[in-house]
């Protein structure tokens, strides 16, 4: 299975977003936090990414006769290279489009029915604007953003800290000036 297949699962992108703090963790660790996925389910695409090494095996131990692994994330397999990215067709951003916002609409999910879930006090939101910008200003408005997140996206998990999802889609509304049929 291609990268690029190999995420077009909301459930396996699921637990790439459980993994991604660094800790070790088992099958039943990620059924726990996964409550709304079958057991099964979380056990079959765990498989899924450990054959296509985006997990790995940091150990193993006997548990009541059976075998217990825990799983590391592989964070560099974790990444769609700009290769990838340009070789994908429409159909394939799509898919991957159907993907992540599935995987948004879960992880949200999740979050509502957990008890004690309160939208106002966890600062929740979510909007969408529609902004007008020349390419200069959307490749200076995406550094900015890319500046803001990756000074926090090193932060290690801590007892006052909790993951939050952060997504962002961006896409002209419009055909672009260059594309725009002869008047």
């Amino acid at each position: 299975m291609d990268t690029v297949d190999l995420f077009l699962h909301p459930v396996r992108m699921r637990i790439v977003h459980a993994m991604y703090d660094g800790r070790a963790r088992t099958t039943s660790e990620l059924c726990a936090l996964l409550s709304d996925v079958s057991q099964a389910t979380v056990y079959r695409h765990v498989g899924h990414l450990v054959g296509g090494e985006v997990l790995a095996v940091e150990s193993e131990e006997r548990v009541r006769g059976a075998i217990e692994r825990r799983y590391v994330l592989c964070r560099g397999k974790t990444v769609i290279d700009a290769d990838t990215a340009a070789s994908m067709s429409a159909e394939d951003y799509r898919r991957t489009f159907a993907v992540a916002a599935a995987t948004l609409q879960a992880e949200f999910n999740a979050y509502l029915d957990r008890e004690g879930a309160d939208p106002i006090h966890d600062l929740v939101g979510f909007r969408q604007h529609a902004l007008w910008l020349s390419r200069d200003e959307l490749a200076g408005m995406i550094e900015d953003l890319r500046a803001v997140i990756m000074a926090r996206a090193g932060n290690e998990p801590s007892p006052e800290r909790v993951r939050h999802m952060f997504s962002l889609t961006l896409f002209p509304g419009e055909a672009l000036p260059s594309q725009a049929p002869d008047a």
